[in-house]
């Protein structure tokens, strides 16, 4: 159902705020060819109704003749800040970066970062980002459960399914998502509501098995039959199973990478606003799918990039797998009991 300008504007708002958007300061709104205008229009309205010096910068798409999706988060190689100094001049002199474009894993997003610019990630549809506007009591649980792992030295997942995957940790930082950028050079995804990290490389060993019903993204689809993942020193080594298996086998490899089959990001979604069904409720080119992402109880792995963390892999390739169902230990202690969230709050 469409969401008023009226209501999006009132997100907006409370998203700036919660991001300590002040009177006076700069806001630059990057946009691209797929940017929604709807988005466009009421931050506009917003930033600028709270006193902000607002910039539009638009810049044109790349990647479009090599990807083999629209998804924006399917191919990871240059963006439209490749070589673009004075576009990135712009972003670094601003304080906050509102991104309706997608930035992700790039190179010049660290370099703004470094500077204290904030940057936020917004491209999903506006209804989504009405139902899921973040909230302090977000913060507050992604912050603790990432305090969690940040001292954990071995996580294990677990299910029913067959999954049985043990990675040690500490060489990459836990991060929190939580939808808001409240700290200087902080970036964040409106909307998310979960916790990662990245196992010490090469140091991933076991099983992956993703059940019927668990998800692909980007290609944005739920598993009819199971997917066997062999996890061998960091790196998926064997991708079996029936159409589905093949079908990932086929993407991947169409990359031309081994990078792109190595375990990246780890964690757990605590979203409870989010849902599991949501995916196979929208036109596959309307949603970037984090509702899957962040549903409250998901295992969710990637495969590809490490770079965000401060690692050097910078494959093009990037698949989040939300997985139903698992039992997330960390350090032996279970945190998530067969898809529930045990940390006293989960609705």
């Amino acid at each position: 159902m469409p969401v008023s300008d009226h209501e999006m504007i009132s997100a907006w708002k409370q998203v700036l705020t919660l991001s300590n958007l002040q009177a006076g300061q700069t806001v630059t709104i990057l946009t691209s060819a797929a940017t929604h205008p709807q988005n466009l229009s009421t931050a506009l309205i917003a930033a600028q109704s709270m006193g902000a010096v607002v910039n539009r910068l638009d810049l044109p798409p790349v990647n479009g003749a090599k990807a083999l999706s629209r998804d924006s988060l399917a191919y990871l190689g240059t963006t439209p800040l490749t070589g673009n100094r004075a576009a990135i001049a712009a972003l670094k002199e601003s304080d906050l970066v509102l991104d309706l474009m997608t930035l992700l894993f790039s190179p010049e997003q660290h370099e703004i970062l470094q500077t204290g610019t904030k940057i936020l990630l917004a491209v999903e549809p506006p209804e989504v980002l009405a139902r899921l506007v973040p909230t302090e009591a977000d913060r507050a649980r992604v912050k603790r459960a990432a305090a969690r792992l940040s001292q954990a030295r071995e996580m294990t997942v677990v299910s029913a399914a067959g999954t049985d995957l043990r990675c040690p940790l500490g060489e990459f930082p836990a991060i929190s998502e939580y939808g808001f950028v409240d700290e200087p050079g902080r970036w964040d995804h409106w909307p998310s509501g979960f916790v990662l990290t990245w196992p010490n490389e090469g140091g991933a060993n076991g099983t992956i098995v993703l059940d019927r019903g668990d998800i692909l993204l980007p290609q944005k689809c739920y598993v009819a039959e199971p997917v066997r993942l062999t996890v061998e020193n960091g790196y998926a080594t064997r991708i079996e199973g029936g159409v589905d298996a093949e079908l990932l086998r086929e993407y991947v490899a169409s990359f031309k990478d081994p990078e792109a089959y190595a375990i990246s990001h780890i964690g757990w979604g605590l979203q409870p606003r989010a849902h599991w069904t949501t995916l196979g409720l929208y036109d596959r080119e309307a949603t970037i799918g984090m509702d899957a992402r962040a549903y409250e109880g998901n295992f969710l792995f990637s495969l590809g990039p490490n770079n965000e963390a401060g690692g050097s892999r910078t494959t093009t390739c990037h698949i989040d797998i939300p997985l139903r169902r698992c039992t997330v230990r960390l350090d032996g202690v279970d945190v998530v009991a067969n898809g529930k969230v045990l940390d006293g709050e989960a609705a």
